[in-house]
């Protein structure tokens, strides 16, 4: 049955004519051979075949958001959950093959939950040097009477070796200032401003300022894992220069390829569901006219709904 949606929802959706379109803007793989150039294109393909067909050492940095190890459905492929030892054994299946991919100096991010995080971790480090865990909130989700409210994810940095570009500049997070210090009367280490007084701070490894995609936000789609733009936003800008070429094994709905666009990235993307390729090729249309990042404005990452609170404010202002 078809969705019924309110008015005010801004879910990326699909007529039957844009599907056909798109489609037509796909690379497909067939006969053991991938048709046409890969740059800025999507592979509508298993993983495992389309691995196999893709030049060596052509990536800069890759971001990997593989199936957890949980009941999921993603349409073409339905994902069943299994023991530690398996789900290791799936991983080792497509995880060598991706090395072969990447540039020496590359840098590797890979997505997880805490339940697939410590296989992740042991299949990582036999290929990469592991950097750095992330662990980031997910301010959606069910309670649980009878456990903890899962409310976080994991993002693991590996690199090739140990000459990898990261800009942390790029990724600075501007943070309100609770209880302002100043010297001599004036701001030490924080700016004030008409909006607030605020500080531009290093990113940690905790990140509590992300949005999950909803029905109102005009990046939000169907998919059922689908990563927030200013996630990956993060991980782009501080492992890539302008330029660079970004690549998912699994692109889903395409998330890392529309961010790598609207970065002025290169990106290429390997996705089974016709429906999610073509997804993907409609948000990339869209960030033609539209390179905005929620959460990110002029360079600076914000705290979570920090810019819709001074945008209200400053209506406010305006109505007096």
């Amino acid at each position: 049955m078809k969705k019924i949606r309110s008015e005010r929802n801004q879910t990326i959706t699909l007529t039957a004519e844009e599907v056909k379109r798109f489609s037509n803007k796909l690379i497909s793989v067939s006969n053991n051979a991938i048709s046409g150039d890969i740059t800025n294109k999507i592979l509508m393909s298993d993983t495992l075949a389309a691995l196999e067909l893709l030049p060596d050492a052509f990536v800069d940095l890759m971001i990997i958001d593989p199936p957890y190890n949980l009941q999921k459905n993603f349409g073409e492929v339905k994902f069943r959950e299994t023991n530690n030892a398996d789900y290791v054994s799936y991983l080792m299946e497509w995880f060598p093959k991706v090395i072969r991919l990447l540039k020496p100096n590359a840098s590797v991010y890979v997505c997880c939950d805490w339940k697939s995080s410590p296989a992740i971790f042991e299949v990582m480090s036999k290929y990469l040097i592991v950097q750095n865990r992330i662990t980031w909130e997910r301010e959606k989700g069910r309670g649980a009477k009878s456990n903890w409210k899962n409310s976080c994810e994991d993002i693991w940095f590996g690199t090739v070796s140990k000459n990898y570009y990261f800009n942390v500049d790029a990724v600075k997070i501007k943070k309100k200032v609770i209880a302002p210090y100043k010297i001599d009367g004036k701001p030490k280490d924080w700016d004030e401003t008409e909006e607030g007084n605020f500080r531009t701070t290093f990113p940690s490894n905790f990140w509590n300022d992300i949005t999950i995609p909803y029905w109102s936000m005009p990046e939000n789609t169907d998919h059922p894992t689908q990563k927030p733009e200013k996630l990956i936003a993060k991980l782009i800008l501080a492992s890539s220069e302008a330029g660079a070429m970004v690549f998912d094994p699994f692109l889903g709905s395409g998330t890392t390829a529309v961010v790598a666009k609207k970065l002025n990235r290169n990106y290429c993307g390997i996705e089974l569901n016709k429906e999610y390729c073509c997804l993907c090729e409609k948000r990339l249309e869209y960030a033609d006219t539209n390179k905005r990042i929620q959460g990110y404005e002029n360079g600076i990452f914000w705290e979570r709904n920090m810019l819709s609170e001074m945008s209200r404010k400053d209506n406010t202002t305006k109505s007096k």
